[in-house]
Formats: C-alpha cells, sequence, structure tokens
C-alpha cells in the first residue's frame, strides 16, 4: 500500500472580530508566498487570552465563510466554534496533523512578544514554521524562535480599530450591515432579520407549517426557535441542505446539527431550527413547551415589582 503524504497547510487563527482587509490580506499574501496545499482560517470560540468576543461565535464563523469561502486554497474550519470553548493553538495543531501537516502558523509581530506564554510553547516551536506577519510599532524579535519567515503586510488596520473607532470602511462590503449591527448594539434587529431569512429559505423549498417562537425573556437555550414540516424524509434532509446553502449565501453559519429522516435539528448559537415529518412533530409536542415557556415569559415581565 503507498502512502500519499498529507496535504501541507497553514494555519491563521484569530478572533476574527470582526474580519476586514487586513485579514484578507494576510490570507492572500500567504497564499502567494508559503509552498502549501490549503490554508485553514480558524476562527476561535473564545481567544484564551480574552475574556469575550464582540459578536458572537456563530456571527464571526459566518463572517468568515462569507469572506473567504470562495478564495481558491482556503478552509474555513468550525473545529474550535464547534468544540464550545477555548482551545489552545497546541491543541488545534495537533487536531490537523491528524489529516493534514500543518508546517506554518500564521501570527502577528504583535504577538512574538507573549509566544513563550503560549500552552506548550516549546513543543510548537519544535513542530512547525512560525510565519510572523509585519505590524507597524511591532519590529520582529525572533530569538527565542527556531524556525520562522517573515509576511510583510502593509494595512494598518485591527479588530480593535474597527470596534472602537468604527473604521467600516476597511469591511468588505458583504458583511458591512451585520458588522455595523453588532457594532450599534442592534442584535435584536439582526436576529429577526435572519430569522426572516430563515424563514424565506424553508419555504422556498416547500416546507410547512413554519413557526418561530420568540423566546428574549425565557430561561432557554436559544433567543429564537424556529420550527417547519417537511412532507417525508427525504425531503427533510433535502430542506436541511437547501438551508445550509441559503444561510451561508446569506452570511449565517450552522455551529452543530443533528440530522435523521425525520427530524433535524440545526444549531446556529442565538437560534434553533427544528425541521420535521409531522409525526414527529406531534409526536414530541414541541411547540406546546415553548408556548408554555412564552407564556411564563409574558406572565414574568408583566409582574409589577412593587
Amino acid at each position: 500500500m503507498v502512502n500519499h503524504p498529507k496535504p501541507i497547510v497553514a494555519i491563521f487563527g484569530g478572533s476574527f472580530d470582526p474580519p476586514h482587509l487586513g485579514h484578507q490580506h494576510i490570507v492572500e499574501r500567504a497564499i502567494e508566498n508559503l509552498e502549501i496545499d490549503h490554508l485553514l482560517v480558524v476562527p476561535a470560540y473564545l481567544n484564551p487570552f480574552k475574556s469575550f468576543s464582540l459578536a458572537s461565535a456563530s456571527q464571526r464563523l459566518a463572517w468568515c465563510h462569507t469572506l473567504f469561502d470562495n478564495i481558491e486554497k482556503v478552509i474555513v474550519s468550525e473545529y474550535e466554534i464547534n468544540e464550545g470553548k477555548s482551545i489552545t493553538t497546541e491543541q488545534t495543531v495537533k487536531h490537523f496533523n491528524s489529516v493534514y501537516d500543518a508546517k506554518y502558523l500564521i501570527v502577528g509581530s504583535d504577538n512574538v512578544p507573549t509566544l513563550t506564554k503560549w500552552h506548550h510553547f516549546f513543543w510548537l516551536n519544535e513542530t512547525i514554521i512560525w510565519v510572523i506577519v509585519t505590524r507597524r510599532g511591532y519590529p520582529v524579535d525572533a530569538d527565542n524562535l527556531k524556525k520562522w519567515e517573515i509576511l510583510e503586510i502593509d494595512t494598518p488596520i485591527s479588530s480593535t480599530d474597527i470596534r472602537n473607532k468604527k473604521m467600516l470602511h476597511y469591511v468588505d462590503k458583504k458583511i458591512q450591515k451585520s458588522v455595523q449591527n453588532v457594532l450599534e448594539g442592534n442584535t435584536l434587529m439582526a436576529i429577526d432579520e435572519r430569522v426572516e431569512n430563515i424563514v424565506h429559505i424553508l419555504d422556498d423549498k416547500k416546507a410547512e407549517e413554519i413557526e418561530v417562537f420568540n423566546l428574549d425573556n425565557a430561561d432557554y437555550i436559544a433567543k429564537r426557535v424556529v420550527i417547519a414540516n417537511s412532507l417525508n424524509g427525504k425531503h427533510t434532509l433535502a430542506l436541511f441542505d437547501h438551508l445550509k446553502k441559503g444561510l451561508k449565501e446569506h452570511g449565517d453559519a450552522i455551529l452543530a446539527s443533528d440530522t435523521s429522516d425525520e427530524w433535524v435539528v440545526a444549531d446556529l448559537g442565538d437560534i434553533l431550527i427544528h425541521i420535521m415529518v409531522p409525526e414527529y412533530r406531534q409526536r414530541y409536542s414541541l411547540e406546546q413547551f415553548l408556548n408554555e415557556l412564552v407564556e411564563n415569559q409574558k406572565k414574568n415581565h408583566n409582574i409589577d415589582p412593587a
């Protein structure tokens, strides 16, 4: 049996909160300069050195898919986000090494002084080649690195600048509106627009009896739940495929899913979508449970604190 070599990849991770033209330039320049088969863009569920992200994990993943999916050799990976927790770079490299030869790790020159604080830095230093992206004000001091290359980028912008100064002209037009919604705190408007899009996608593929439940004030795992009927098992899976394509086209993404012929559950983080054959929907009475949650939240919301 012939052992084929694993594809060589570079890993480019980060919060991407939000992704911007600087990230795009890094991706394009890395593909031009590195001898790789793929470049893996890996948005973090939560950066180990940060306590929060402005945008949700599902939103940041969707932005990355919108910006990078059409660039040749680029794969947007959901690995860290699907883990649902902060993941160290060492874990990510080991995960991808099971399928690829993770040869390169892309980091900004502003990160170089703190690399020795990374979990299992010495293992990383022996295993990968650091690709250091230049950044104004951060000269490269690579004395602690075993193997490294420089990637010259002259884009004076960061996600922090966009969040603090709202420099939206550095954000691709395809995601500008949703980034602006997040920056201005218009999350409810954004989520309702996304739900409206989901309903349209399902209706377009002949889903029946579509219902939407607003659970903003309820103690539940999602802010919105969408339930729809399929005609049969084959139609259930066809609806799910249509939903995935439609969400991607509109800059949204499914974080996790559970599928069978009778039932599909799609988790977008703040939105849950259930697609079921009528027999399953009747059997589990999910809308009765959700209606009770809605009624309870209305009662609690209307209680006079005095």
